[in-house]
């Protein structure tokens, strides 16, 4: 029965990941990418200067810094995708999955800057007096269609109950404590619910108090990991990026025609993976950065645009690279257990890549449970007004509960369904609002110039 489920989830699945979502989501990234001029390579320096500069003016709305803001969405972005997302790409489409992951990064920037936009453009003072942002309020304010907006509500809930929100992260940390440290799954199952209970229940400002502290810290662990893999292994590097490069448009003469892999499969295991992640053009990141104090629309557009840089370039590109170096995706592991096997073979001492990969991916996948958590709690408000938002926060702690005991690929396979369908709305709205976009962009570069003239001429 089960088999049926997951076969008809898959071609669910398929269906919804064709070629029009990919198309959609790529080609408005390509189009804002050309129309901002590159925007995500010329004014990268710049975003990352402001995630620690304080914002000029005193009196700027919101209700957490843009650094808390860029942590919260960074929290809900960098989880399992990093680590047993990346695995399972590489695992199903070939090494060639990480290049598409690459690309959908790359155009994902530009998305991404277009979603902090509009995000700070369009928010609302809720009933509590916290701000309320996102796809649903740009598309109900900008666009004008209430109806498209709480489609995507109802999608970003689905995603937050069933898809990246609950069932893949505690999975994965269930799956980690087990393979790191013997823990028995119930036990695992208990101590997280607890612990996601007693954050979120505290609302925006514990949870992006908590991220703002275990963000950078699990961050930086995981990439010293990976650059000791990287330093023991350092003659198969060039040789492993070859690879990926080959794999991703001639994949059968890259991998010898292994399982049946071809280019379309690793494209969209690329991609599919990729926005997984890093979440660019699903509409999550916006409903954070709508909280930012802030009232520049294009500054936290930059600062949210760093966070698919930081997610994809940097982090699901170490792990796919170690994967892909130690040969670790030809053999008969997946998810976590592939992720593992990898910086185990990669570093002379095999038990301290086992610390890194289960540690790392414990902290991953429990910030990740927070952000979505939150990202949820504004969906389920859009529908029903604060009252709702109890309610949901006691669904979504009993669904952390039940996550630990389903099958791994059936929880990817949904999350790939919800994700896809969260999207859809937030991609109408971005080409609907394009020109806004647009003109705030030319505006502040315009604004900023004439500012730096007159420090020159003074």
């Amino acid at each position: 029965m089960l088999n049926k489920i997951q076969l008809l989830l898959s071609a669910v699945d398929s269906i919804i990941w064709g070629p029009p979502l990919l198309i959609l989501l790529v080609g408005t990234g390509i189009y804002l990418t050309i129309r901002l001029k590159l925007l995500q390579i010329f004014r990268l320096p710049l975003a990352f200067k402001y995630i620690f500069s304080k914002e000029e003016d005193d009196d700027a709305k919101g209700d957490v810094s843009s650094y808390g803001a860029l942590c919260t969405a960074l929290s809900a972005t960098i989880g399992t995708g990093n680590i047993v997302g990346v695995a399972t790409a590489i695992k199903a489409g070939g090494p060639g999955a990480l290049f598409w992951m690459w690309i959908a990064a790359f155009f994902g920037m530009a998305t991404k800057y277009a979603e902090g936009v509009l995000a700070i453009k369009y928010r609302e003072v809720d009933e509590n007096g916290q701000m309320s942002g996102g796809p649903m309020y740009y598309i109900k304010n900008g666009l004008g269609l209430n109806w498209l907006a709480k489609l995507f509500a109802i999608f970003g809930v689905g995603v937050a109950l069933l898809g990246i929100g609950t069932f893949g992260q505690v999975k994965s940390i269930a799956d980690a404590a087990q393979i790191g440290f013997n823990i028995p799954i119930i036990v695992t199952a208990i101590v997280v619910t607890l612990l996601v209970a007693l954050v979120t229940l505290g609302g925006i400002q514990r949870i992006s108090k908590v991220s703002e502290k275990v963000v950078p810290f699990m961050a930086i662990l995981y990439i010293l990991g990976v650059m000791l893999v990287l330093i023991f292994n350092f003659n198969k590097i060039p040789s492993s990026i070859a690879l990926i490069i080959e794999s991703a448009f001639n994949p059968k003469a890259a991998l010898g025609g292994a399982a049946g892999i071809t280019i379309s499969i690793a494209m969209q295991r690329g991609i599919g993976r990729g926005v997984f992640s890093n979440e660019a053009g699903l509409g999550s990141a916006p409903i954070a950065a709508a909280a930012a104090k802030t009232n520049s629309p294009v500054r936290q557009g930059l600062i949210s645009m760093t966070g698919t840089f930081i997610d994809t370039i940097i982090i699901c590109s170490m792990t796919g690279i170690v994967i892909v170096i130690t040969g670790s995706f030809s053999g008969n592991l997946e998810g976590a257990a592939l992720t593992t096997a990898a910086f185990e073979a990669g570093l002379p001492i095999s038990i301290i890549g086992k610390y890194i990969v289960n540690i790392g991916l414990i902290f991953f996948a429990f910030t990740t449970i927070l952000g979505w958590n939150y990202y949820g709690e504004r969906c389920i408000e859009y529908l029903y007004g604060v009252k709702g938002i109890k309610p949901y926060k006691f669904i979504f702690i009993l669904l952390v509960g039940l996550g630990s005991f389903l099958p791994l690929e059936m929880i990817f396979i949904i999350a790939d369904i919800v994700n896809g369908l969260m999207a859809i709305p937030n991609l109408v709205a971005l080409i609907g609002l394009r020109k806004v976009v647009i003109e705030e962009t030319e505006n502040y570069f315009y604004e900023l110039k004439e500012v730096d003239k007159e420090c020159i001429s003074v």
